[in-house]
């Protein structure tokens, strides 16, 4: 973590208990640290900072999704940004943790994304985890050029946890795609 940032507030919410469960691991112990990583590689705030991560279900981000973004669907990960929309003006308070935001994770989702595309469930937790963070921290995705930059900032933060590039494309595919086509498939 950047010496400037004296602490990290991280509240993790489960809201579902199946993620207790399927990640075999106590998650209020583990999630800081990856939201840590997120923050070092993403460019941490000047002081204490705070955000909380909500582990829900589809129902409950659907539900949000609907009530904040319009999209009457769930989705797997929503960050809800509060220091980078300080419509109020008043700034931080002095000595208290700058409030970066909400994360929240849908379960279903997320399950399904995992098997679908041959990662551990925990591996994709924490890609997300660090995809929301940085949503918290003002990266975005909106055209091409914001969209390959943040996906290597995310691959980078994740191989220092350890964890494989989630958009790396696997060999046999990659192979696949530059294999001239057969008479039969033309």
């Amino acid at each position: 973590m950047n010496a400037a940032m004296h602490r990290l507030d991280v509240d993790v919410i489960v809201d579902d208990p199946r993620w207790v469960d399927a990640v075999d691991e106590t998650l209020e112990d583990t999630l800081p640290t990856v939201v840590m990583a997120a923050i070092a590689g993403g460019g941490p705030p000047a002081g204490p900072a705070a955000l909380s991560l909500l582990l829900a279900d589809d129902a409950r981000l659907q539900d949000l999704n609907g009530r904040y973004r319009g999209k009457d669907a769930p989705t797997n990960v929503l960050s809800f940004a509060l220091a980078a929309d300080d419509t109020d003006g008043l700034g931080p308070v002095p000595g208290e943790p700058i409030a970066l935001g909400d994360v929240a994770i849908a379960y279903e989702t997320v399950v399904g994304e995992a098997r679908t595309e041959g990662k551990s469930l925990r591996d994709h937790l924490y890609h997300l985890v660090v995809h929301g963070t940085l949503h918290l921290l003002g990266h975005d995705h909106i055209d091409d050029t914001g969209t390959a930059a943040m996906e290597r900032l995310e691959a980078g933060i994740l191989a220092t946890l350890g964890i494989a590039d989630p958009y790396a494309v696997p060999a046999d595919t990659a192979a696949d795609r530059l294999a001239p086509l057969s008479p039969e498939a033309s």
